[in-house]
Order: C-alpha cells, then structure tokens, then sequence
C-alpha cells in the first residue's frame, strides 16, 4: 500500500499541463484535456490508461472507480505513476457520490463503465465538480456531458509473423469528436501500446515499418507496482 495522502497530491496544482507531443494531442481541443472537463474513451482500456497517463504526468493524484478489471502492471506500463493513484474497484449503489467526493480529493479520476449510464441529473451535478475544481474526468465507455469522446475505431496487433514471433505493439486508429472546439470529427492513428506498454506516434516507427525500440521503466518502477486499493 502507498504512504501518500491522496489529498496531498493535490498539491501538484491539478492536471498536467505541460508541452503535448502524443498523438493524442491531435485529437484534444488546445491539444490537451482541459481542466475541470471529461473525456471518454470508448471502452477501450489502453486507450483509457493513455489519456490518464497523460493528464497526470508527474505525479498528479489520480484514482481508478470501479474499474476492479484494471492492472496494475498495465497502468504503470502506461506511465501511470502507482505511488500517486489509488483505486475504488467497488463504489456501490452511491458511485456517483463516491466519484464526486474523490473528484475533490484528486485532479484525474477514471470511472469504469460497469457503474452503469449516467443521468442527466448526475452528470450535470458531477460537471459542476469538476468544473469547480479543475479535476478531469476519464471514463472507460461513455459519459453524458464529456467534451470529447474518443473511440478506437480499428486496430491490429503486429510482430506476429508466420506463427512466430513477439507482439511489438497494437497500431490503432482514434477517432474523436465532441462539443465547441472539438466538434469536428478528428482521426489519428498511433501504436496503443506501443513496445514497453506506452503510447508511440507512428511516424516514430523504424524503417522495418514496426514501433520503436522498448523503452526501459522508469529507475524507480523496477520492483513491484504498488498502489492502494480502497474498498
């Protein structure tokens, strides 16, 4: 179990907001996820550890609601930071109390799309939380009110050649459209997970036409993930 306060990690001042270049930039309005918004991910649980990995980047608090089907491997192969997260695999008949409360607490909070849809009338009041405090909102499937709504619309594992051979990465296609600024349908294609479990732009691919070379983990995640589990 981690040491760290969840409320300490707010201290970080909200969502990473730092210079975008992933791919999935292409696909966000300013090219990043702005504070105090949602953003869903279509059910696709890479794609969902991207986006966090993204907005949380160095060491923002973030906490997992019931998403019991999420690894901790998968998340800190993402660039998830373990020692800044913690997770609620099982929120109960008031989530949505639940998901407001750790919205206060932590500024990125990804919600499983096994809680059920979304009322209006939670969704508005869920909104106003985020907006009031700057968190960003992940949702593993859709979300009523999210300003951007991404969805992998193809994808195709390669390195498997002849019966033989190591998956390198899963090139996907994204696509995204949403509200104001994001309206427009957008498309991008990416490696989701890329060698070493991270997002790659395809134009970093090598000559032989596959991802670029594993990347190493980070000196200080070599030994077991650790993260907290509440509930």
């Amino acid at each position: 179990m981690s040491a760290r306060p969840v409320a300490s990690a707010r201290g970080n001042g909200g969502p990473a907001e730092s210079a975008n270049t992933s791919p999935l930039g292409a696909l966000l309005p300013e090219g990043r996820i702005r504070p105090g918004t949602a953003v869903s991910a279509g059910g696709d649980m890479p794609l969902l550890l991207a986006l966090a990995a993204e907005v949380s980047s160095g060491g923002v608090g973030w906490a997992a609601v019931g998403l019991p089907q999420m690894g901790a491997l998968a998340a800190q192969a993402a660039g998830l930071e373990l020692e800044s997260g913690m997770r609620i695999d099982d929120p109960g008949r008031q989530w949505a109390q639940v998901v407001a409360t750790v919205a206060e607490a932590v500024p990125v909070v990804l919600v499983g799309g096994r809680l059920g849809a979304v009322p209006d009338r939670i969704a508005r009041r869920l909104a106003a939380v985020l907006r009031r405090g700057g968190s960003v909102l992940l949702a593993a499937d859709s979300w009523q009110g999210a300003e951007v709504r991404m969805r992998v619309v193809s994808a195709a594992w390669e390195g498997i050649g002849g019966g033989h051979g190591l998956l390198r990465g899963r090139r996907v296609r994204v696509a995204s459209v949403g509200r104001g600024a994001a309206a427009a349908p957008r498309y991008a294609e990416m490696w989701l997970p890329g060698p070493g479990g991270r997002i790659v732009p395809v134009h970093t691919d090598a000559a032989a036409g596959g991802p670029a070379a594993v990347t190493a983990s980070p000196a200080g995640h070599r030994g077991r993930p650790v993260l907290r589990v509440v509930g």
